[in-house]
């Protein structure tokens, strides 16, 4: 009796979802001050345009790997003070999610995971840099997942309607 108990207690716990963190990386690394050292003496007015990109890849089993790419531009009036850039990446093993969930997995809530490491390594590296840090806002992946699907969607319609 006792086996038949844990058989079905494993056979259930086999459908349950599954998410682990398996390794947080850089994959790639840039930096450039194309104004250097000049920029450095002028008046500190900084513009900073952000750009950010996530990918995901399937990677052998259930394990999958997403990149954050986060971009930054700064300028000082026209001159470009800096352009900084990281691939932050994470290894993530997840299973017994439908469709629908693992999109939202991989598209949200990964990247929330990653982003506070990317901004601390764009933040070092602006440090090593020799400008002022720059203490980027938290970015509401959930938002943007919800923003890019109801894109899709539009441009799934607008194409159906043709």
């Amino acid at each position: 009796m006792t086996d038949q108990v844990t058989n079905e207690g494993a056979a259930q716990g086999a459908e349950n979802p599954q998410f682990s963190l398996q390794r947080i990386y850089v994959r790639d690394l840039s930096f450039e001050a194309p104004k250097s050292p000049e920029i450095f003496r002028q008046e500190w007015a900084p513009s900073v345009a952000m750009d950010l990109n996530t990918r995901q890849k399937a990677l052998e089993g259930d394990f999958h790997e997403v990149v954050l790419t986060l971009s930054v531009t700064v300028k000082t009036g026209e001159e470009t003070a800096f352009i900084a850039e990281v691939q932050q990446a994470g290894i993530f093993l997840i299973k017994g999610l439908d469709a629908a969930s693992m999109s939202h997995t991989l598209g949200a809530f990964c990247p929330n995971i990653l982003f506070p490491y990317a901004r601390e390594t764009l933040d070092s590296l602006v440090v090593r840099g020799s400008f002022p840090a720059l203490m980027l806002a938290p970015v509401n992946f959930d938002a943007l997942y919800a923003q890019e699907l109801a894109r899709m969607q539009a441009e799934g319609a607008g194409a159906a309607q043709h």
